[in-house]
């Protein structure tokens, strides 16, 4: 969703962390059965709780570029990833690792079996729960 359509930076982050808990139930819900989808859908959460930092520590040159883009890349992620590593530490980009293994060889390589997947889910949880957890902290 291109940022312009959002009343401010908080409501955008918000509407992406909201996203990041629905991708991370869905995906919890598939390893079993889909491990294929579970993957996309754990990447997903990851990417969306990068996008509602983004947003919320107001990154402004990361955000500038997606609204001139007209939406995301994996250049733009990762210079995210990177930022909020400095601001959170290592951790964060270590688990984005995790996220990009789930979304490479998880969904588009379809190489992980649920085994893989449930051992992964940890990770995304974190990220996600971490973003939760320094948006309500930093008010």
């Amino acid at each position: 969703m291109p940022l312009d359509s959002y009343p401010d930076l908080k409501s955008a982050s918000q509407v992406h962390l909201q996203l990041a808990l629905k991708y991370l139930d869905e995906g919890r819900s598939l390893i079993g059965k889909d491990p294929t989808q579970a993957s996309e859908k754990l990447y997903k959460a990851a990417e969306e709780a990068v996008k509602a930092l983004t947003a919320y520590f107001n990154l402004s040159n990361i955000l500038s570029s997606v609204e001139k883009r007209g939406r995301w890349t994996v250049t733009e992620l990762e210079k995210a990833v990177e930022a909020i590593s400095e601001k959170l530490g290592a951790w964060f980009r270590g688990l984005w690792d995790t996220a990009w293994t789930l979304h490479v060889w998880g969904f588009h390589e379809a190489k992980l079996n649920s085994k893989a997947v449930e051992i992964r889910l940890p990770d995304i949880e974190r990220i996600v729960i971490e973003t939760q957890k320094n948006m309500k902290e930093e008010k």
